[in-house]
């Protein structure tokens, strides 16, 4: 597998559409003591998890790969946690994680699956609402983990308790803990350079343990033919770099809770209450309320330690008056405005490259830009490293905000402007998922594109298909974001995502309530039948052109009649046939097949359409039909 302009091509030039999932979100909790966010149990007590048996034991992992093949998913990418690797302290690393990683990962190969490795976070950490980094990396800067909630500086399940808001985890990047952490992780050096841990400025500290954690990942597996490569960071957020005024509120999409300004996210982590807006959740006008957070003047840091961004000249309370210095700090270092993807992300990445390409040198690099479908996307050029794919995220946040997907409208939450009818709604997300392609090209130098991360919520329609069985909604969404995705734009995805822990309907996926697994065990009713436990399978175990012989140009299928129509032009340096992969799901009794001309061959075991065009055309079609 490897790059060519913007297409990723395998060793008989072929072009690929990498089609797979996220495996899994049960990643980002310990397997022991068990982590799922609802508990509170232990939850301080971070040196001693373990995340062995994450995704799966490995007793089960010939029943998950097998399924994941039959269903088509041959391209994964791999979930795993900086804490998982590094939670006893710096630099002493899980070495029985680190070997049943290596197994596992072993096991996916047996079955043709190839993976790359995710080190996921999300909001920086678990006591800050997420996942990813261990506890040390906040109590080194002098943060009491048990103070983050009760000062405001973030919101976790496991101190909340059940149940939840809905979706409200998001609201943790806006809070103190993550702003900090992502702050210094990224931007440390130049807004924070007062701030050591044991005398290494934090920035250092901080991104040399990250990424030497996922380099003792590279070394452990860089000899498994199927480990593709790695992504560098999931969803890499700002914190407060680029802020152009402290006290101003958060603009834009709102989730439910407390979504203080960041000056009074700092203050309130050193004791200061404060009335904060309190949203519930809305698009462009949502209900605010006012509410006073941390009363009882609780300070979030620990006995001999004082606010960072107090250490560093942001604010002072001389006099016993809190004051704000300087409310654009972070929007310029050096005498010039900052712009994060470029300024910071993109020096952290070629940092990381060099890093893993010293161990696993023919290792693709999976790059992200900020989330959201955000297009702030860091330039890369000729002069950066080669072998690098956007791994870009995508999710319909109107469908998450309204719990519902209507296949006749939605909303263009760019322009805020409604969008009628089914036509009008399936071109729209076309236009999304092609503006993130085409702002790739445009930015990034025509590497490939893939998105790395899109799904759905099924708990549409107030839990309809948990109550009913019934997940055709689900389906209808899932079909429009792949027809945007792979069928209109030629993009290999891994959908969020296959969950192979043993789940209950009250608990969804362990984390922060989440039900976006496309496999339940409690749904299994047969287990002799591969599909048992899927949902939605109609819109996701479609057939697509796995392996094309030249360049696509239009490929379309039609959930409905089952009828897939490909065509493409041949690249007359390839000799290899092109593979249609045609799902058995789809065609249980077999399939017809039309041609424009050649030959072809269907292995209905392998489920596998192989077609070998004439030379005397330059582009062909094929189109596949249930059969009578």
């Amino acid at each position: 597998m490897r790059v060519d302009g913007r297409w990723i091509k395998d060793d008989q030039g072929r072009t690929l559409i990498l089609h797979g999932a996220n495996v899994a979100e049960n990643c980002k909790i310990p397997y022991y003591p068990n982590g799922a966010t609802y508990r509170n149990e232990q939850f301080f007590n971070y040196r001693k998890v373990s995340y062995v048996n994450r995704p799966f034991v490995l007793e089960e992992a010939d029943e998950h790969f097998q399924r994941l093949r039959e269903w088509g998913m041959t391209f994964l990418r791999f979930i795993i946690t900086w804490e998982a690797i590094e939670h006893a302290g710096p630099g002493e690393y899980d070495k029985e994680y680190l070997d049943y990683l290596y197994a596992v990962i072993q096991k996916a190969g047996e079955y043709g699956i190839n993976v790359y490795i995710d080190p996921h976070q999300d909001a920086w950490s678990r006591w800050t609402g997420g996942d990813g980094a261990p506890g040390w990396t906040l109590e080194m800067i002098g943060i009491d983990l048990t103070k983050l909630s009760q000062t405001g500086a973030a919101w976790t399940h496991a101190t909340h308790g059940d149940p939840p808001p809905p979706f409200t985890w998001p609201t943790n990047y806006g809070k103190l803990g993550a702003l900090t952490m992502f702050t210094l992780f990224f931007g440390g050096n130049d807004f924070a350079p007062r701030t050591k841990i044991n005398g290494v400025p934090v920035q250092e500290f901080l991104q040399s343990h990250y990424i030497n954690a996922i380099k003792r990942v590279a070394l452990r597996l860089k000899d498994l033919p199927n480990v593709v490569g790695y992504d560098t960071f999931n969803e890499p957020v700002r914190g407060l770099i680029g802020t152009k005024d402290l006290t101003e509120p958060p603009r834009g999409l709102h989730n439910s809770g407390a979504m203080p300004t960041p000056f009074q996210a700092i203050l309130l982590g050193s004791g200061h209450p404060q009335q904060v807006n309190f949203f519930e959740w809305g698009v462009s006008e949502p209900k605010m309320n006012q509410a006073t957070i941390n009363p009882d003047g609780v300070s979030l840091w620990k006995k001999d330690f004082e606010c960072v961004w107090k250490q560093n000249g942001l604010w002072t309370d001389k006099n016993g008056e809190p004051r704000l210095l300087r409310p654009d700090y972070f929007e310029q270092a050096s005498g010039r405005k900052v712009h994060f993807s470029n300024d910071y992300l993109k020096p952290f990445i070629k940092r990381f490259i060099t890093e893993i390409r010293s161990v696993h040198p023919e290792a693709l690099i999976f790059l992200e830009g900020p989330p959201n479908n955000s297009l702030d996307f860091p330039h890369w050029g000729p002069d950066d490293p080669g072998g690098v794919v956007h791994a870009a995220h995508y999710y319909d946040f109107v469908m998450f905000i309204f719990n519902t997907f209507n296949p006749e409208l939605t909303v263009d939450v760019a322009t805020m402007e409604l969008v009628k009818g089914a036509k009008e709604v399936r071109q729209h997300f076309v236009k999304q998922i092609a503006a993130i392609k085409q702002t790739t090209y445009e930015r990034m130098g025509n590497i490939p594109v893939i998105i790395g991360e899109f799904g759905v919520d099924f708990k549409l329609n107030k839990r309809h298909g948990l109550k009913t069985g019934d997940y055709s909604a689900c389906a209808v969404a899932l079909d429009t974001y792949y027809n945007a995705i792979m069928d209109a734009n030629f993009l290999g995805s891994q959908v969020w995502n296959y969950t192979a822990a043993d789940l209950a309907n009250e608990r969804e996926e362990m984390w922060n309530n989440e039900d976006m697994s496309l496999f339940r065990r409690d749904a299994q009713k047969d287990p002799a039948n591969i599909y048992s436990g899927g949902r939605a399978l109609e819109a996701v175990l479609r057939p697509h052109a796995r392996k094309t012989a030249g360049e696509p140009l239009r490929m379309q299928f039609d959930l409905a009649s089952r009828i897939f129509e490909f065509e493409f032009r041949h690249d007359p340096a390839v000799s290899a046939p092109t593979e249609i992969f045609a799902p058995r799901f789809q065609y249980p009794t077999g399939y017809q097949v039309k041609l424009s001309d050649g030959t072809s061959e269907s292995d209905l075991q392998k489920q596998i359409l192989t077609v070998w065009h004439t030379k005397d055309r330059e582009t062909h079609s094929i189109r596949i039909q249930p059969s009578a």
